[in-house]
C-alpha cells in the first residue's frame, strides 16, 4: 500500500511521516522523501535568477521535481515492503501513476505556521539567510503555493490539520485506511 502526503513546505509532512512509520501496524515500511527528488542540472527544472543573477532551482513549481525517478523508487520500494510512505509538496502528483493500493493524505497548515516553521529549519537550524528566505517566500513561493499545491487537496482522500501533533494525526491515518496489509 502507498501512503502519499502532500501539502505546503512546513506544514509538517515529513514529522508526519516519521510519526505514521512509529504508529504503522508491524510491517517493513519505506519512507521516500519528496525532497530528495528535485532535479540538480540546469538542463532540468525551473530555475529562477537571485537579485545576484545566481540562478536558483524553484522547488515551487512541480517541474522541478524528477517525477520519473520518484515514480522509479516508489515502484521499487514497493516490491519490497508491503507499506510505503511518500511525503513531499507533490507527492500525490509524481506518483500518481503508481498502480497498487493507495491512500493520499493533504497536510494543511496555515501559511504562517508553515513559514514559521520553514524560517526555524532553513534559517535557525541551518544557516540560510532570513532575507533571501522571506523574499523568495514574497516573490515565489507563496503563489506557487496557491497555483500547484493548494488544488491537490481536491485529489486526497484525507485532509489533515499540520498543526496537530503528529502522532495524534498518525493515529487518525491508520484508522481512516481501510485495508492496510497484514504483515
Amino acid at each position: 500500500m502507498l501512503v502519499t502526503l502532500t501539502g505546503g513546505s512546513g506544514a509538517g509532512k515529513t514529522t508526519l511521516a516519521a510519526a505514521l512509520v512509529a504508529a504503522a501496524p508491524r510491517c517493513p515500511v519505506r519512507v521516500l522523501h519528496g525532497d530528495d527528488y528535485y532535479v540538480d542540472t540546469h538542463e532540468q527544472g525551473v530555475w529562477i535568477p537571485d537579485e545576484a543573477g545566481i540562478p536558483r532551482l524553484d522547488v515551487g513549481d512541480p517541474r522541478s521535481m524528477d517525477f520519473g525517478r520518484l515514480s522509479h523508487d516508489t515502484h521499487a520500494a514497493l516490491a519490497t515492503a508491503p507499506l510505503v510512505i511518500v511525503d513531499g509538496v507533490f507527492a500525490r502528483s509524481a506518483t500518481r501513476r503508481v498502480p497498487c493500493p493507495r491512500f493520499d493524505v493533504f497536510v494543511h497548515a496555515p501559511a504562517d505556521l508553515r513559514l514559521a516553521r520553514k524560517i526555524q529549519r532553513k534559517c535557525l537550524r541551518d544557516g540560510f539567510p532570513l532575507d533571501v528566505l522571506l523574499r523568495n517566500y514574497l516573490d515565489h513561493r507563496r503563489a506557487a503555493h496557491d497555483r500547484y499545491v493548494e488544488p491537490l487537496r481536491d485529489d486526497c482522500d484525507l485532509v489533515v490539520d499540520g498543526s496537530t501533533p503528529a502522532d495524534t494525526l498518525a493515529q487518525e491515518i491508520w484508522s481512516s485506511i481501510a485495508g492496510i496489509p497484514e504483515c
